[in-house]
């Protein structure tokens, strides 16, 4: 009981969190052990939730080009926090990964007049609209002038959740759980539509321009005459460089369209409490996609690692898997303090969608054989155990791989985030929020079953949240 208090307490109030173990946390991979964790989604699965406790929920829609290189994400994000304050924010971004320099846009928009219906979104200038069978999107932006969109995305395969609900819960009670992280997917859709730009140019100074091959005079002589050149420089710095933009419109076309994934996550706690870090990637070929969506909880719900892979051809889902591994490799700590990775491989293993529950059924064997499984380890031991009674052809494994070379953006999220989201975590002690984007144009691979590697595009988020696993009291005194 007392754990239970201190736990809606924490929700409330943004303290840290006890330490509570491995039972407080009700993983949705728990739940779909010996069996078939693949389950389509279904219209209902995209209703906004939208309840009156703390959370933060959100709908967004990458595309991917495969031609051009050219990478981004319409999102809504939409919370509440404690109840009294609800507000919603539109971000975009676009980027050229082949000629980063040219175009990365990022557009951050406070929305007004918003509400939800159902699957659909409205507010002052946008809406988000599924179509009454389901299949498709629409996206209209026209919110900031910097960006403005129209976008259609249309299912190319079906929509992919882990089991019939897939949440995961936070508490001693799933029934009556005080957190909870969810995830539906749509991975593989075609995405078509204008995406109207406004590039930022800022004109080079006189004093740029003359620079050129005079820079080491021009050393000397400041070294000379310091001050005297301090006080140009001030007045210099007074007159503000004035800002101009060009326009430029990137259109998709319907018969030659970029891929999109999309979605719907919903975290039904404060961002710090609920995870301490994450990993999202997405792969796309011309005939395969594969994602991936990852978090590990803080150590007040031991460390828990809570994963789900999708693999698609061009048509439909092969396999949804719960046992991956993400390799962070050739780490390196960056001027933040993170260790950031320069490449990644992720593992998924499973089983294909074709198999059944009763396929996975444990059978009814010896007490010796009960005891064994029993005593099984997280790891290989148990998953053998878990897929025993699979046949071999149904077994599924995958291997992505890609390089993280080409940074889109070191995100700062205390820096960048709306101010009503910043509040949830703000001035909690070891909490350094920043996500690390990068897009790949052609290095990524993806091999299904030890077949060829298939070379594709890649979009990745790695996310560090919290750097701290220790648990003091001091913990409970922060603001």
């Amino acid at each position: 009981m007392l754990k239970w208090i201190k736990g809606g307490l924490s929700a409330v109030t943004g303290m840290a969190e006890p330490e509570y173990g491995k039972e407080y946390i009700h993983s949705v991979a728990d739940r779909v052990k010996n069996k078939q964790p693949y389950r389509a989604t279904t219209r209902e699965d995209l209703f906004w939730q939208a309840p009156d406790h703390t959370n933060v929920e959100t709908v967004i829609f990458y595309f991917s080009d495969l031609k051009t290189g050219i990478f981004g994400f319409a999102q809504i994000i939409h919370s509440n926090i404690i109840g009294l304050h609800t507000a919603s924010q539109f971000t975009f971004r676009i980027f050229d990964s082949k000629n980063p320099e040219d175009l990365n846009i990022w557009t951050s928009t406070k929305l007004e007049n918003f509400y939800v219906k159902d699957a659909n979104f409205y507010a002052d200038n946008l809406s988000v609209e599924l179509s009454d069978d389901g299949e498709s999107y629409h996206i209209q932006s026209s919110v900031c002038d910097l960006s403005v969109i129209d976008l259609h995305i249309k299912k190319l395969t079906p929509g992919a959740k882990v089991g019939d609900d897939p949440a995961t819960y936070y508490g001693n009670n799933i029934d009556e759980p005080w957190g909870s992280m969810r995830h539906v997917f749509w991975p593989r859709n075609a995405c078509h539509g204008s995406i109207k730009v406004k590039k930022e140019i800022i004109p080079v100074s006189e004093d740029q321009e003359s620079s050129g091959d005079e820079d080491e005079e021009d050393d000397e002589e400041e070294s000379d005459d310091e001050e005297e050149d301090s006080d140009s420089d001030e007045e210099s710095d007074s007159e503000e460089l004035e800002i101009t933009y060009e326009d430029r419109t990137i259109i998709f076309k319907e018969e030659d369209p970029a891929l999109s994934t999309f979605i719907m996550a919903f975290q039904g706690m404060k961002p710090h409490h609920a995870a301490k870090a994450w990993n999202f990637m997405y792969f796309h070929s011309e005939k395969h996609t594969a994602v991936l969506m990852e978090f590990t909880t803080p150590k007040s719900y031991a460390n828990t690692k809570i994963s789900a892979g999708i693999i698609t051809d061009d048509k439909e889902v092969l396999a949804v898997t719960t046992n991956n591994n993400v390799e962070h490799l050739n780490s390196e700590v960056d001027s933040v303090g993170w260790k950031v990775p320069q490449e990644i491989r992720v593992t998924f293993k499973g089983i294909n969608t074709k198999v059944k529950d009763e396929q996975l059924e444990p059978e009814n064997g010896t007490e010796e054989d009960e005891n064994a499984a029993k005593k099984a380890n997280d790891g290989e031991e148990e998953e053998e155990e878990e897929y025993k009674n699979v046949a071999d052809e149904n077994k599924f494994i995958a291997v992505l791989e890609g390089p993280l070379d080409n940074l889109v953006e070191r995100i700062d999220v205390m820096g960048e985030i709306p101010s009503f989201v910043k509040n949830i975590v703000s001035g909690v002690a070891g909490t350094k929020p920043f996500i690390y984007q990068y897009a790949d144009p052609k290095n990524s691979t993806l091999q299904i079953n030890g077949g060829e590697k298939i070379h594709g595009v890649a979009w990745t988020e790695v996310t560090f949240i919290s750097e701290s696993d220790v648990i003091s009291e001091e913990s409970y005194n922060e603001a």
